[in-house]
């Protein structure tokens, strides 16, 4: 019978992350109890009164109901049946004939014990969580944006793939190395079954790579395919992984403390994942990604004009913002008087319309783009 592929194993790895657990909770254990026998053995001799151990087995059976009385039951299972049970019984029965009391004792040992189970625990499903993380990051800087790119990210293997990547990592494998040698494989599948559908072995531009062309994408890996009307789609063409997004708009959100509704415009536009894959680029590059942020509650020019379009604006603020070098301006402040005057939504005020009564007569030209009078060149006609 042939193995199931890993998605089809879900259960697999946590049982075998549990399992994990309380090994090391067990190996908390005995080192609590070597640590108490050491104490017990070195305060015995001090006074000239060690005693023998008692009997392996009468002390397994006693202990054992002690066990299972004050620790989890995941652990005491584990505990009783190591091979090393009879000498942890021992020593434990050592203690209880030495004065120490252990109904006071174990529960004590097992909240230890529970700690560590659920410290191990918690760390795999970090893993678990995050460990893609960096091996999406692995892809964005290392393959393309493209179809071969996103069929990995979106196949229900990818976490089993990202695993084997670490495992080769850590066992010395250049691993980028070998993505790019797999990249090529990847790309003669891809054209070798859009041949046999007719799909062409190329897609075609999309309108969203279309409108996003410009300074939100310059100098950005973006596919032509670009979906950002299905976001989770769009994060996966962008190589950014769930954990990367959150930490992203977590970074966001810390810039504009005292603009929450603000902030939330900005991570949940259409253009959003763009920004993200800025920034994502940018901490590759090992840029401070975070002190460009802190320019968008610096410079609010992006709070003044119509409300309605606060979004748009702050997303336009946030891209000058990763874009232009720490310590120079974040971007041409924009004269929003002037361009609400020439808004084909928003009515020039009284004020705004006397001054710019004189762009009134240059059609086509708005107002804060008005140019002042042309030099005198000496020639008439």
């Amino acid at each position: 019978m042939s193995m199931p592929p890993p998605e089809e194993r879900p259960s697999e790895a946590f049982t075998e992350a549990a399992a994990e657990a309380v090994e090391t909770s067990v190996l908390a254990f005995r080192l609590v109890m070597a640590i108490a026998d050491a104490v017990r053995r070195q305060q015995q001799k001090m006074a000239e009164k060690e005693e023998d151990v008692p009997d392996a087995e009468e002390a397994a059976a006693e202990a054992s109901e002690e066990i299972k009385k004050f620790l989890p039951d995941d652990i005491a299972a584990a505990l009783l049946e190591g091979g090393d049970w009879p000498r942890l019984a021992q020593q434990l029965m050592a203690l209880k004939q030495a004065g120490v009391d252990l109904e006071t004792m174990l529960p004590r040992v097992g909240e230890i014990t529970v700690d560590v189970r659920d410290q191990v625990a918690a760390n795999a499903e970090k893993v678990k969580r995050e460990g893609t993380a960096e091996w999406a990051k692995a892809l964005r800087e290392t393959l393309p944006a493209g179809p071969v790119r996103e069929a990995i990210l979106s196949s229900p293997g990818w976490p089993e793939m990202a695993r084997t990547m670490a495992t080769m990592n850590e066992r010395g494998v250049d691993v980028r190395a070998l993505l790019s040698a797999a990249h090529e494989e990847g790309v003669g599948v891809d054209q070798a079954v859009a041949k046999v559908l007719a799909a062409g072995e190329a897609p075609t531009t999309s309108r969203d790579a279309k409108l996003s062309y410009g300074p939100l994408t310059t100098g950005l890996d973006i596919p032509k395919d670009l979906d950002l009307g299905d976001r989770e789609r769009a994060f996966r063409q962008l190589s950014i992984a769930p954990s990367e997004n959150q930490k992203f708009t977590r970074m966001v959100r810390e810039a504009l403390p005292a603009a929450e509704r603000e902030a939330d415009l900005l991570v949940t536009s259409r253009q959003w994942p763009l920004i993200a894959a800025r920034m994502a680029d940018m901490e590759s590059k090992g840029q401070p990604v975070a002190e460009h942020l802190g320019r968008l509650s610096r410079d609010t020019s992006w709070q003044e004009g119509p409300q309605a379009q606060v979004g748009r604006r702050l997303v336009q603020a946030a891209n000058d913002a990763l874009r232009k070098p720490v310590g120079t301006s974040a971007g041409p402040r924009v004269n929003t008087a002037a361009a609400r005057s020439t808004s084909p939504s928003v009515g020039p005020t009284k004020a705004a319309a006397k001054g710019t009564a004189a762009a009134a007569a240059a059609p086509g030209v708005a107002a804060h783009r008005e140019a002042g009078p042309a030099p005198k060149s000496g020639k008439s006609r």
